[in-house]
């Protein structure tokens, strides 16, 4: 499986009994669940045996996912439950007395952003995977660190210097249209307006 397939379609292929598809699955996302595990303060055995039961689950209900997409926050939901479940079992409770599952939200606040980060890749990858090739290079080149100048662009890319400017404008139109990038963008509207709504007026 390419790393730019989508969620949608390995899952669509896993379901089926695609072992590469799930293969794929556990190695796209086995990062996110051991950084939410570590964010609960788990050692070893208890990362594996969070894992172990999380990829349990999701056999269990490969077949009722509703939307395919949703799987990273799917797993994310889980891995939280799951890592509680270890922490009682074991009363490994952190000072103050409270398992970390029960705590502020404050307290999970890296995991969430790297949950955050993994699903916005993802839809990246894919959303550039449908671009044409020749988009998909000159987004790499601007992309680049250091930045490579227009006229060195132009030349790679055998275009004019002063095409480059509208093709990735066309390009990242493209990728903002793209639907999981597209529903990323009004997740992050709908917060900003929500968050703007909460705030007391001056």
């Amino acid at each position: 499986m390419s790393d730019d397939t989508s969620v949608t379609d390995l899952v669509t292929s896993a379901r089926s009994g695609d072992k590469q598809a799930w293969d794929a699955l556990v190695k796209r996302y086995a990062p996110l669940i051991w950084s939410i595990c570590r964010q609960y303060r788990l050692d070893d055995s208890g990362i594996e045996d969070v894992g172990q039961a999380v990829w349990l689950r999701l056999v269990e209900h490969l077949a009722d996912l509703r939307d395919p997409a949703a799987l990273p926050g799917w797993l994310a939901t889980t891995t939280r439950r799951e890592c509680c479940r270890v922490q009682r079992a074991t009363c490994r409770l952190p000072a103050g007395g409270r398992v970390l599952g029960d705590m502020p939200a404050a307290q999970t606040k890296t995991a969430e952003h790297e949950l955050l980060v993994t699903e916005r890749h993802a839809a990246l990858r894919e959303a550039l995977a449908r671009l044409p090739l020749s988009g998909q290079r000159l987004l790499s080149m601007l992309s680049a660190d250091p930045p490579l100048p227009y006229t060195e662009i132009s030349a790679r890319l055998g275009i004019p210097a002063g095409s480059i400017g509208p093709d990735r404008g066309r390009c990242l139109n493209q990728l903002r249209r793209y639907p999981a990038v597209a529903a990323l963008i009004n997740a992050d509207r709908r917060a900003a307006l929500t968050h703007q709504a909460r705030r007391p007026p001056a």
